[in-house]
């Protein structure tokens, strides 16, 4: 009797990155390692030790952009080509085991773009109208619908405007109970909208009740949520790739949340353009009931006190912003800055060092862990343009600086540059300004 011949064991290879493929999106591959193999360079891309790797092909699978692959030896090869019948160059993958068979039904179940439009008695928040141009963007690049969420009470005009944002279908859930923004109330009813119509991606403005209301939603939707996003997109597989700052703003993080759905994310104000509002645009509106009743909710609204502070400026709906860093030297100084904004009919703000030395209050701090702006006009005067300002103002109209470091890094974004003693500049432009002002306002009309 003679022993039966067992077939070659099917190689595994290694794997290998592409060159000029990989995105640096944080470090994914090398945390699904199960062995090491793989370190981070500086740039942010892996170094894969083929001493180590076993070929468990879990880095290929989870790279967003195909950047690694699996890698096989000749003699690999062959046996390949043996087991499978036929000669193939290429190397192939394992085949799809049942749980991810399981994953790609479970989330092909999601489809849609939703926008929530974050409203206070009745008056939409801007941000929402500049999530729903870009969430058209991303409906487009998934051939998928684009739809808005309003909640409130007497709130259906918002349902035509947000239309004419772009909206093909709005879900309206109207009662007296969501009068008043309650996280339990408002939670309850967004969960029960996408248990019932199963979107794949939700945005929501990143302002104090955006990130509330989406933080509640995602831990109830057991899915993931990125905060404070500065750019979004679609990959290759049809993944969100949500982009923010990370590590004090020193890079720029990519996340993907490749095995739940929805995928959520908040956008700061201004960060995304404003899109057009067309008043033709014909869009459908689905009224739902609401989800929770009055007596459910133990939270109750007394009485709301609105702030009647003259002083508290929203920088962030600006035209005109002066702006001062560490470089004005005393709070003291800020008053040129008051004197000059007020010729442009502009606000003053800050960096973060200067609010840090008290010389401004908080409200007025710009970059990442302020407000992002988006002015025609930004006057940084004495801003060395660390990474976590730039991430608020750079997508100004126009930036023009004063700094008497030639080599600081705000000089690169700039529109305009001026090298010497803001001291001296900024007293000399508000005077050229006032004249400028003062021979208009006695010209013959």
């Amino acid at each position: 009797m003679t022993d039966a011949v067992k077939p070659p064991k099917k190689p595994r290879g290694k794997a290998v990155l592409l060159e000029d493929k990989c995105i640096a999106c944080g470090a994914r591959c090398q945390s699904v390692c199960p062995v090491d193999a793989i370190q981070m360079n500086d740039a942010g891309e892996p170094i894969i030790d083929a001493s180590r790797c076993i070929g468990c092909v879990k880095c290929v699978k989870v790279c967003p952009v195909q950047a690694l692959q699996m890698a096989f030896t000749p003699e690999e090869l062959r046996i390949l080509e043996e087991l499978a019948g036929t000669a193939s160059p290429e190397a192939e993958l394992p085949e799809e085991d049942a749980e991810e068979v399981a994953l790609k039904k479970r989330l092909a179940a999601y489809s849609g773009v939703w926008v929530f439009i974050e409203q206070t008695g009745g008056e939409a928040a801007k941000v929402s109208w500049e999530l729903l141009g870009k969430g058209k963007e991303l409906a487009l690049a998934r051939s998928c619908s684009l739809s808005a969420v309003v909640m409130g009470d007497g709130v259906e005009h918002l349902c035509r405007q947000a239309i004419g944002y772009g909206a093909q279908t709005v879900y309206l859930m109207d009662a007296p109970v969501l009068h008043h923004y309650r996280t339990e109330a408002y939670q309850r009813g967004v969960c029960a909208l996408v248990e019932k119509y199963r979107p794949e991606v939700i945005l929501m403005g990143a302002t104090g009740l955006g990130r509330d209301l989406a933080g509640v939603v995602a831990t109830e939707l057991a899915t993931g949520l990125t905060a404070d996003c500065t750019g979004l997109s679609i990959d290759e597989k049809g993944n969100l790739m949500q982009t923010r700052p990370a590590f004090g703003g020193n890079i720029m993080a990519t996340i993907v949340c490749d095995k739940y759905r929805p995928q959520m994310s908040t956008v700061r104000p201004h960060v995304m353009p404003m899109p057009p509002f067309d008043p033709e645009a014909r869009g459908e509106i689905v009224g739902e009931p609401a989800a929770v009743k009055e007596e459910e909710i133990s939270v109750k609204v007394l009485q709301v006190l609105m702030d009647g502070g003259g002083e508290k400026v929203d920088i962030a709906g600006a035209d005109f912003i002066v702006s001062g860093g560490r470089g004005m030297m005393g709070k003291e100084n800020f008053a040129m800055l008051h004197e000059l904004a007020e010729v442009l009919g502009g606000v003053v703000g800050a960096s973060r060092s200067a609010v840090d030395a008290g010389w401004m209050p908080p409200d007025r701090q710009v970059g990442q862990t302020g407000k992002t702006v988006r002015p025609k006009v930004y006057i940084a005067c004495g801003i060395s343009g660390a990474i976590q300002h730039l991430v608020g103002m750079q997508d100004s109209d126009v930036v023009i600086a004063i700094n008497r470091d030639p080599e600081a890094p705000i000089f690169q974004v700039a529109s305009y540059g001026v090298v010497g003693d803001l001291f001296r500049i900024i007293p000399a432009l508000t005077r050229k300004l006032k004249a400028l002002k003062a021979a208009r306002a006695g010209a013959p009309s």
